[in-house]
Order: C-alpha cells, then structure tokens, then sequence
C-alpha cells in the first residue's frame, strides 16, 4: 500500500515541501530510503524501525521502499524519522486517521523508545510551513516553546510517537503552546554592564551613540589601556529595543546552527559577536560542508565586534566588504546555493602602531613613521571607506576618574531609540529600519544639504581626499547626528561633526 506524507526540508532558511512517499508490499524484506538522502536519513532506518516496535506497533518483515521527493534536492538531517515512521504505519494499515494529511506537515526525530527529540532550524521551518499553506505541523514537544510566538499555523507539540498516532485516531489531543511578544520582553534581563562605568571618553561614547542610533560601523583607535573594548562591550547596552520581527529573524538563525538556550529559545536582545582573531574564513562567513552561517549572520541586527583588529589575518576581513554593503552572504555548493542575511554593525578596535603608543602622552612611541604606515596598510582604503566612523581613544585624564553624575545607558538608550523611531517612521515605505541602510536614490530623497553644509563637504572632500563611498557614509552619519537632534533637515554643523570621525582619512602623521 503506497501513503503519501508531507515534511519542511530547509535549504539555509528558506523551507520546502518534501513528500515522504511510502511503499510496502509483499517481497524480500528491506527497508530502503531514496531520494538523495544523507547518512543520517539513511540511519534512520533503524531509529524508525525500533521505535515503531517500542511504541507497541509492529514492523513487518516486508519490502519498504521510501522516497523523499523531489529526489534531486539533498535532504540532511533527521527532522524526518516521524513522517517516515507516520507513512510506515498507514501503509502497513495500523494506522487509520479520518484527518486530511495533505495540510499537515510532520516534523521531528525519534528515540529508540519512540520519544521526540529536539530539531535543529524548527523555527524557521515552521515559518516557512505557514508560507506555504499548511494548516498543522506536529513537532516535538520539547521545541515548542521556539515557536511560540508564530502565529497562523496551529503547531502542535507531541513528546513521543504514540501521542502523535493517538492524536491522529481522534483518542488524544495535542496541545498548542502560545507566547506573546510582549509576554516574551517582560522577563528580558537587564545588562550587568553600563556606560557609568565608563570615565571620560565623551568623544568615543558620543560616536557610539551615533552609531547605534544610525547602525554605522565604527572604529576606535587608541593606545592600551585606554578603554577600547570596555567602551565596545558597552554599546550593546544602548543598540535600539528589538522589534517583533528582528527577534524572529535572529532566532531562526540561531535555531538552525543550534545555540539556542532551551529554558530561554527566542532571542530578545541584539546579539553581540567577539570572535578572536585565529578565526577561519568559514567561521567568520559560514560554509563548511553542510554550509552553516557564519559569524557575521550570527551578528545579524546586533553588533561583530572585532577586536586588536589589525591582528586579523588581512585576506580573511578582506571578506567582510561585500557583506557590509549587501546585508546578506551567499555561499555557494554544487548542488544548491544558501543565503544568510548579515546585517550587522561592525564595531573593531585597534592600536595606532605596532608598540601601541603613537599621539600617546603617557608614553613615548618608538615606531618609524614607515613601521606605522606598514601597520595600519593591514587594513585596506576600500574596508576602511565602509566604517563610517572613526574615532581616536585617548588616554583619560587623572581628574575624570572621580568624575560623578555620568550619564548612563539607559539614558543614553532613551536619545538612540527616539531617533530610531524617526528613521522607522521615515522609510517605512522603502522597507528599511536604519539610516546605514539608505540607498544613493534614497539618499537623493531625505538627505539634501543647504549650500553651506556643500562647501563644508566640499573642502573636506577635496582636502582629505575622499572616496565617493566616505562622502556617502559621511552624509548617512550627519542625518543620523540631525535625528538625534529631532532635526528634519541637515544642518552645517552636522556634517561638520560627521567630517570629525574620519580619522584615518586625515593627514595622520
């Protein structure tokens, strides 16, 4: 008897209609899965097999023949033992349901004992399920929590096989767990970490503040000990409150390269990347065999921050430039191609030169001017053209370190997420969230300057010679700098703070 079940393969995060078609007849017994299965598919024989006989069910001794279709997609992973196990059962006829199969879709790993076990990616194959039209998918019950804030599909979460079966003869009900978003903010924790914390460095944590309010990329450069990476830890605590959907995007992310926290598994905050330096291309990227995403997707909304980031292999943050001005990377295979959005801010920090103390007035600099010109040149003109700002860190004087009534993040936060709003509201028609984002027509539309911010552009243009991308970015950070201000248009003196964070741009030596 041929039975005819439907399961979510996701390709990246983009799913698709398998059809677990399922054949038994009278023959030589053999269990044989086909349609381009990988090794753990293939190994599910046993896993389905046992866990039939476990749930009281019997598995007969005949010739079974599977077939995932389409047969010419590679399938990988093990979400699909419970629609083989669901299409075995109708077709040996244990399993009669009077429910239309055709709108439900089946997803889940079994337990010798015939347990659901969790599975990667369930998320965004449940959003892609909604998408493409079914009603129902039954999943593990321990993965329900992930998706509970999916709404127009009923998800159903069963424990083991049994319930699954039960459910469908109309003798159990399955339940659906729900979470609001709102539900979901209200437990979010608070940082341990804040921007009090920090003494002196108003120029730096005014750049910062720039940054999150418009999402620029940021550099900051300075000597040891100076707070470059105390300031960058810290910008996390002002990023814009994430949205509804940002949270839904970033957590099918981390749901599919499986680090999500099972107590807590929708992501509320905006993540925060350190990788250190000895990364590999693929990890920074993504690929691998089974191509996975990368560090920048994991950054996706949140922040990559690389830090000592002239002690990066130069080739491999070579790579970072296309996703910077995309949003998103492809990573090719023979048999299939997989997108992952990577729309992140990339904060770095770094040294002026090799000893570290160059413009220092703590201590002396014993650098040639060739040894530093060597040490900045291991980051290239073009990857420093797409960081907006750039701002020196200097050292902090004795006097602001019992420096009182600092401004905290929270307080902070309040100006970033006020003029977010504003870009929110501004380009709700063009379908992007941040001023990084605008587009050379977009740009046309809601960034035009009065003759007087011109010249001042002009003359820095010609006098620190500047590429056509640093004037973009420069005009991007000074409407950031006029949103944090409530201004509409933007003024002289917007541009002018803007020109001040391309400090590599200027005559350094």
């Amino acid at each position: 008897m041929l039975s005819n079940i439907k399961s979510i393969y996701l390709n990246g995060l983009k799913g698709y209609t398998v059809y677990v078609q399922v054949d038994v007849s009278a023959g030589i017994p053999e269990f044989n899965i086909v349609g381009l299965p990988d090794v753990s598919i293939k190994e599910s024989k046993e896993r389905v097999s046992v866990a039939i006989k476990n749930s009281g069910y019997e598995f007969e001794s005949r010739k079974i023949v599977v077939n995932l279709a389409p047969a010419d997609i590679r399938k990988e992973g093990s979400s699909m033992d419970l629609a083989i196990s669901i299409g075995i059962l109708i077709s040996t006829k244990q399993l009669k349901t009077k429910k239309d199969l055709s709108k439900i879709a089946f997803v889940g790993e079994l337990s010798l004992d015939g347990s659901m076990n969790s599975v990667k990616g369930i998320l965004p194959i449940c959003i892609e399920a909604k998408k493409i039209g079914f009603d129902e998918i039954i999943i593990p019950k321990i993965n329900e929590k992930e998706v509970s804030i999916v709404d127009g599909i009923n998800i159903k979460g069963a424990s083991n096989l049994k319930e699954v079966i039960d459910y469908l003869n109309g003798e159990f009900e399955l339940s659906e767990y729900k979470e609001t978003w709102s539900d979901i903010i209200k437990n979010e924790r608070m940082y341990s970490i804040d921007f009090a914390d920090v003494k002196g460095q108003e120029k730096a944590k005014r750049a910062l503040e720039i940054a999150a309010a418009g999402g620029h990329n940021c550099l900051l450069i300075g000597s040891p000990g100076t707070g470059k990476t105390m300031l960058a830890q810290r910008l996390i605590t002002i990023l814009p409150d994430l949205s509804y959907d940002e949270s839904l995007e970033i957590t099918k992310i981390y749901s599919v390269s499986g680090l999500l926290d099972e107590k807590n598994p929708i992501i509320t905050k905006r993540p925060f990347r350190t990788p250190h330096h000895s990364i590999t291309q693929t990890s920074l990227i993504g690929g691998g065999r089974i191509p996975k995403p990368g560090e920048i997707s994991l950054s996706n909304y949140g922040v990559l921050f690389l830090d000592e980031f002239t002690e990066f292999n130069k080739h491999i943050i070579e790579v970072l430039r296309a996703p910077i001005e995309d949003g998103k990377i492809t990573i090719s295979r023979v048999n299939s191609s997989i997108t992952y959005p990577s729309k992140f801010m990339l904060v770095a920090s770094m040294n002026p030169c090799p000893c570290g103390y160059y413009g220092s007035e703590v201590k002396e600099c014993k650098c040639t001017e060739k040894m530093i010109k060597k040490y900045l040149s291991k980051i290239s003109g073009p990857l420093l053209d797409r960081i907006d700002i750039q701002v020196e860190v200097p050292q902090v004087k004795y006097e602001k370190i019992n420096e009182k009534n600092i401004e905290t993040s929270a307080q902070i936060k309040q100006r970033v997420n006020e003029a977010r709003k504003i870009q929110i509201a501004r380009y709700k028609e063009d379908h992007i969230y941040c001023n990084d984002s605008l587009t050379p027509k977009l740009m046309k539309k809601y960034c035009s300057l009065d003759d007087t911010s011109n010249k001042i552009l002009e003359k820095a243009f010609d006098n620190l010679k500047l590429s056509m991308r640093a004037y973009g970015r420069i005009i991007k950070v000074a409407r950031t700098i006029a949103d944090l201000e409530q201004s509409k248009e933007i003024k002289s003196k917007h541009i002018a703070e803007a020109i001040q964070y391309r400090v590599l741009d200027k005559n350094y030596f």
